[in-house]
Formats: C-alpha cells, structure tokens, sequence
C-alpha cells in the first residue's frame, strides 16, 4: 500500500459516534467527491478502508444507503440517485437543489469544532492525497468547486492550518509543501502514527544529509592534502637533484626525508611522526622554508 493509503486507512480508524460529525465528514466527502448534483451523488475511491466507512458513515448521518454500489478495476463507486434521498441530503446542508448553481460551505453545518475535524477528513478521503515522505513532502487536497475551495482554504486557516492554493486541469487545489504543516494537519485530522512516519523519516533524511556532508567535506579534504602533499614531494625531488638533501639545514633535512617518508600523511600527522614531534604550526613553517629554499 501507498503511503497516501495507508493514512487514509488510519483516518477510517476514527469512531463514528456523533451523528452531527457523521454529517459534517459526509459534507466533506461529497464536496470533494465525483459528483454532487440534484440528480446524482457518485463517490469513487480505490481505497478499501475508506469503501467499508462510506456505508457506515451515510447510515449514521442519514439513515438511509446507497442505491448502487458497483466494483471494477480495483476501485469501487456508490451511487445515490433516489431524488427524496437526494433531497434529504440537500436540505441538511442548506441547499436548494431547484435553485443551486454552485456550491458553497455551509458553515452553519461546521459550527463545533469536531464537526470542523470531521469535514476536512471527510475532505481529504474523497479528494485528497499525500506524497510518501521518503520522496517528496506534498498534501493536497483537490475539488472541481472553486468556492468549495476557497472556502476550505479560510477554514483550515481558522483552524491553525496555513496551506497554499493552485489550480490544475480544472480542478482547484489546495496543498501542503512543508513537513511540519503535513505533521499537523494529519494529526488534526486523527492520524498521528502517520504524522510521526514523516517526522521519522526526516530524521533519517537529516542524518544522511549531515553524513553525506561530512562525506564530502571530508573528501576535499583529503583532496587537498594529496594535492599539497604532491606538489611538496615535486619541491623536494627538485631540490634534491640541484642541491642534494644532504646539503640542506638539518631540521629542513629532516622535514624532507619526513614527507618523503609519509607521501599521503597530513601536516598534522607528519608532525606527530617528526623527532621529536613538533606543532603543525612549526612544521607547516618548515615545510614554507623548504619550499622558498627551492625557489632560491
């Protein structure tokens, strides 16, 4: 399973036990579904957690079932099209079906703040989903209702919530990019097991940002090193072809044989190795001396 599904199938976990939050997150569905119009109601999901609750869910909030339930290519539809059914749904939510041309959020339905919580996870298990954490960090929620989006935008805003808004191929969006606004919004919702998946998984994304930093910070360093330690030893032959090491001042002497010696050691360590050990500090002021008896 996806991780979207597998946060949805948390959510469903959630008890229905008030009929006013039933029709709160009934509301949330439908507004987000395939189809809510005065002739039809079509919800379509893939999700099968989500199929057992819809069911339940219309039950609880009005009594009544769905009139088709159908199953294919892995998804399932439920169909209302009984019109005094229809109706019912319509009036509970202050709709004149004779007369509706658009939809809006009646915020008169989403007084109580569970009801709230209700109506977006009703929301975001017909319309919405969200990025597994280990790719990308992205929630979004999608309806063909420009108002309902809208709409949904200023409520998840008076919930604490601060998401962002887009359009695509018709439909209007309203999404997450940021880990922590997904961590909340999922733990709003009823889901904190998932919300601390992402948590998780960002520890781990920084733990290995932070080792593939020292990787190769490391790395250029040692780069560096082979690179001074070779244009050193290109010093040192030379001066041992024009002047001979034994010609040289014995503690320049010494710092050659010790490069020589130890072609890929750092100045640090080559410090550690001379006799008696001395600071970088005074080897790397050997090494300048070295360098300018060459030139000179």
């Amino acid at each position: 399973m996806s991780f979207s599904s597998n946060v949805k199938a948390e959510l469903c976990r959630e008890q229905i036990s008030r009929k006013c939050c039933a029709a709160a997150e009934c509301y949330g569905v439908l507004l987000y579904a395939n189809t809510f119009s005065s002739r039809e109601i079509r919800v379509v999901t893939g999700n099968p957690e989500f199929s057992a609750r819809l069911p339940r869910l219309l039950k609880k909030a009005f009594g009544f079932t769905f009139d088709e339930v159908s199953e294919g290519e892995g998804r399932r539809v439920f169909i209302v099209n009984d019109a005094a059914k229809i109706a019912e749904i319509f009036t509970a939510y202050g709709y004149d079906a004779a007369t509706l041309v658009s939809h809006h959020i009646n915020l008169g339905v989403l007084e109580d703040e569970c009801c709230r919580t209700a109506f977006v996870r009703g929301a975001f298990l017909a319309g919405g989903s969200v990025t597994d954490p280990a790719k990308r960090y992205h929630l979004e929620l999608v309806t063909d209702h420009k108002s309902v989006a809208r709409e949904s935008y200023s409520l998840l805003g008076e919930m604490g919530l601060a998401p962002k808004e887009s359009s695509r191929s018709g439909n209007y969006i309203i999404y997450f990019k940021q880990s922590e606004a997904i961590e909340d919004f999922l733990t709003a919702l009823g889901a904190p097991i998932s919300a601390m998946e992402i948590m998780s998984e960002k520890v781990e994304k920084d733990m290995r940002n932070a080792i593939n930093r020292k990787v190769n910070c490391d790395s250029a360093n040692a780069d560096k090193i082979v690179s001074a330690a070779q244009a050193q030893l290109a010093a040192i032959r030379l001066l041992d072809k024009r002047v001979g090491l034994v010609n040289l001042p014995e503690k320049l002497r010494d710092t050659a044989l010790l490069r020589v010696s130890n072609p890929e050691a750092s100045m640090k360590e080559l410090a550690q190795l001379a006799m008696p050990p001395v600071t970088k500090s005074c080897l790397n002021h050997r090494m300048r001396k070295l360098l300018n008896y060459k030139e000179e």
